[in-house]
């Protein structure tokens, strides 16, 4: 992509004392770094902004123009400079990626921390406690919309609908056990009935199915496609839950 030295965009962005619109910095932003000089005029007053929509006809702001000529607003704007626009309604496994990358991240801090060095055992069990309670911590931000999800395609919930309001908390509470590594007898129960339950609807949702939904594992407003990532967080669950066992006897 070739830059504009030189050139100049007009940019006008809602700025008042009570809002300053993001889109407008991050459009101005994105013309500095194209190379484009940046004629910067905000507009300071809710009159202004809808004085302005009115003259040209368009219905938000920011509003960016390049040699006389509209462009439109900051998803127009990239589209305009060769940059991606991301789709709202596209599937994605960043959510999950972020959990698992800083849980794992965070166990290797715990066990530098208590034993001299990250790479224990230790570290992992932490790891697979410490991904079950930041996965409930986003199902209970709002677990009724985790909860309805989840009714798509869980088995007991479908059979027992209060379940799938219980599930957030009884992940969290095994979690945090296990994290602890105290009261395994009742700990381990939980993973095994919640991972194994959990483990079984979305196999047979997904590949006996094959139904397209969505993953109700990191909260009710995520993108991400129900599958293996769903089956792999169940599956976490019960080997910690065997492998406490196994350790305990």
């Amino acid at each position: 992509m070739t830059t504009p030295t030189g050139r100049t965009a007009t940019l006008y962005r809602m700025e008042t004392d009570a809002h300053v619109c993001p889109y407008g910095l991050k459009a101005r932003h994105l013309l500095q770094q194209a190379g484009y000089a940046v004629d910067d005029r905000p507009l300071a007053t809710r009159e202004a902004t809808d004085r302005f929509k009115a003259e040209h006809g368009v219905k938000t702001t920011p509003q960016v123009f390049i040699a006389g000529e509209r462009v439109g607003g900051y998803d127009d704007l990239r589209r305009r400079l060769g940059r991606t626009v991301r789709d709202p309604n596209a599937v994605s496994y960043r959510p999950v990626a972020a959990v698992f990358g800083m849980t794992a991240l965070m166990a290797l801090a715990a066990s530098q921390a208590a034993f001299g060095t990250p790479f224990t055992l230790r570290a992992g069990e932490w790891f697979i406690a410490f991904s079950m309670c930041v996965l409930a911590i986003l199902k209970l931000q709002n677990v009724e919309t985790f909860s309805t999800m989840f009714l798509g395609y869980d088995l007991l919930a479908r059979r027992f609908v209060p379940y799938a309001s219980i599930y957030p908390y009884a992940e969290a509470l095994a979690g945090l056990l296990m994290a602890a590594g105290v009261l395994t007898w009742l700990s381990v129960p939980v993973a095994l009935v919640i991972g194994g339950i959990g483990a079984v609807s979305v196999f047979k949702a997904v590949y006996l199915d094959r139904r397209a939904l969505k993953c109700a594992c990191v909260g009710g407003g995520s993108n991400v496609p129900l599958g293996f990532v769903s089956l792999t967080e169940n599956l976490m669950m019960v080997a910690m839950a065997v492998w406490m066992t196994a350790t305990a006897l």
